[in-house]
């Protein structure tokens, strides 16, 4: 997650909603760089946020947060696949 004091980085973020409605992340934006989500990894809620731990088509780990009150998407952690 952001360290404090670091602001998380805003992402174009497409989703498929599913039956009850929730939003899954499928592919997101960096910038012009499309990301495929090939897996979920993880999933969680926190007051007024929801969390997506994914893994990328570029085989590296995301976390990406819903702000649901300003309807926006932010990544908040970025590992590189190359790290275990």
């Amino acid at each position: 997650m952001a360290e404090q004091g670091e602001v998380p980085f805003s992402v174009r973020v497409e989703c498929y909603a599913g039956y009850r409605e929730e939003e899954t992340p499928r592919r997101f934006f960096l910038g012009e760089r499309k990301i495929e989500v090939v897996e979920i990894l993880d999933r969680w809620l926190a007051p007024g946020h929801r969390y997506f731990k994914v893994r990328g088509d570029d085989g590296d780990r995301y976390i990406l947060r819903y702000d649901a009150a300003a309807d926006a998407w932010e990544l908040t952690l970025f590992a590189s696949g190359e790290e275990r």
